[in-house]
């Protein structure tokens, strides 16, 4: 059966260059408290080693923007939270999403062929 959740990432860019984001994680929950959460604790984790701008904007959403953030997700809609740290930008994203289930295969046989592949060492 799908199960209603949540996919979230963190990217990072350097704002002064042309370069595309780099993907730094991604966590997939399973309720908007767990999402929210995954954000509030890395923005609380790197807050003390960002500077004053940035370390405002982390706490401005921890304690005014969370539970914005927390309602949005309760409608199913996505969100995003960014600091700016010098000429980083940190953005955090979490989306709705629908998993599926993946089918379990113990205890069925596979098709003849798929015991053909024999690995071969590479040194």
């Amino acid at each position: 059966m799908p199960q209603l959740g949540y996919w979230c990432e963190c990217w990072t860019e350097d704002v002064t260059e042309q370069a595309p984001p780099e993907l730094r994680a991604c966590f997939d929950a399973y309720s908007a408290p767990q999402a929210d959460r995954w954000v509030a604790v890395a923005l609380r984790t790197i807050s003390p080693a960002l500077n004053a701008d940035a370390s405002d904007e982390a706490w401005r959403w921890l304690y005014e923007g969370r539970i914005q953030t927390r309602r949005a997700l309760l409608r199913m809609q996505p969100c995003t939270v960014s600091v700016t740290h010098a000429s980083t930008r940190i953005t955090w994203t979490i989306r709705p999403v629908l998993y599926i289930p993946l089918a379990h295969r113990q205890g069925i046989e596979l098709l003849a062929h798929a015991y053909d592949f024999k690995p071969q060492r590479t040194d």
